[in-house]
């Protein structure tokens, strides 16, 4: 525990992170955006989004995600009532990408599609993009109506596909700090073992 420790301390001691990494600084400025511009995305960057999602990790190679891709703010503002709050933010962005799985096919369908989101998210963020993940699968609408059954009618999606989640991206309106390096919960990482409750009282 104390290296892991050590670590933070030298990564808060820089100040900042190395721009010799490509990821890292996309991972370290990400945050999530609920405020967009009215301006719409390139194609180019419409494509390359795509594409990070495509290319994302998948179980045995299976990639049975889909991507639906809706730019039309009536369809935008009717998926922000698939939950009763933490989704008004769609109403105003110019690009919702329905994330679907595949149960069916792959029973690691949860893991597939939230990879491919996270790679999305990022790649947003490396082109100067804001997004923001609103939660559909396991959430309720406000009369109690599953959100993917609500989401899947609204888009016609098939009863063999699953609704994982719909990401936002558009121009930022607002732009929100990183999280500095001493916030990061450094605690949680352990070294070889989970710690006995004994060690944890000794370390704290």
């Amino acid at each position: 525990m104390n290296e892991v420790r050590e670590l933070g301390q030298e990564l808060i001691e820089q100040g900042e992170v190395s721009h010799t990494h490509e990821v890292l600084p996309a991972i370290c400025s990400r945050r999530s955006i609920r405020q967009f511009t009215d301006a719409p995305l390139s194609g180019e960057d419409v494509q390359i989004l795509l594409e990070a999602g495509l290319r994302a990790p998948s179980s045995r190679g299976a990639h049975t995600t889909q991507f639906i891709l809706i730019e039309s703010r009536e369809t935008l503002t009717e998926l922000s009532y698939m939950r009763p709050d933490g989704a008004d933010f769609l109403r105003q962005v110019p690009l919702g990408i329905v994330i679907l799985g595949s149960p069916m096919e792959c029973e690691r369908w949860i893991a597939d599609a939230s990879l491919a989101a996270g790679y999305i998210q990022l790649q947003a963020e490396t082109l100067g993009l804001g997004s923001c993940w609103a939660d559909v699968f396991g959430q309720n609408t406000s009369n109690g109506q599953e959100a993917s059954e609500y989401v899947r009618n609204v888009l016609g999606i098939p009863y063999q596909l699953e609704v994982l989640c719909i990401i936002a991206v558009g121009h930022k309106a607002s732009s929100l700090a990183p999280h500095a390096v001493e916030e990061l919960r450094w605690e949680q990482i352990h070294i070889g073992r989970y710690p006995t409750l004994e060690e944890e009282a000794s370390q704290s």
